[in-house]
C-alpha cells in the first residue's frame, strides 16, 4: 500500500487536471528505477491505463498502480508534497529506504 498525504493529493488532481487527465479515473503511476547517486530513483508520471503486471491501490481519493517489481522497494511509502522555500515537489518517505541521496530523489536498500 503506498499513502498519499492531503497536500499531495491536492497537487496530483491540480497536476492531473493541468495535463488533461482525470484523477476520478485515470491514476498516480509510481515505480522504481536504477539510476541516481544511491542507486535507485523514483518515477511518476500520470497514466489511464493498467498494465497486467500492475498493482491499483487508491489512498486519499487518489488512484495509484504500482508495477509488481517496483512494488517490492515501495510498500508502506507515503506520497507528500513540500512546496516551501526550498521547493522540493513530490516527496516519497519510503521507510524501506536504508539510505537516500541528499536531494531526496534517490535511495538504497
Amino acid at each position: 500500500m503506498i499513502k498519499v498525504s492531503d497536500t499531495a493529493k491536492q497537487k496530483v488532481v491540480a497536476l492531473m487536471t493541468e495535463e488533461g487527465f482525470d484523477a476520478n479515473k485515470d491514476f498516480v503511476r509510481v515505480g522504481v528505477k536504477s539510476g541516481g547517486c544511491s542507486g535507485l530513483s523514483y518515477e511518476l508520471k500520470f497514466d489511464d491505463k493498467v498494465d497486467e503486471d500492475d498493482k491499483v491501490f487508491e489512498d486519499n481519493s487518489v488512484r495509484i498502480i504500482v508495477n509488481k517489481k517496483s512494488f517490492l522497494y515501495l510498500v508502506g511509502t507515503t506520497l507528500e508534497y513540500s512546496g516551501g522555500l526550498n521547493g522540493k515537489g513530490f516527496v516519497f518517505n519510503n521507510p524501506n529506504a536504508q539510505r537516500t541521496c541528499g536531494c531526496g530523489e534517490s535511495f538504497s536498500l
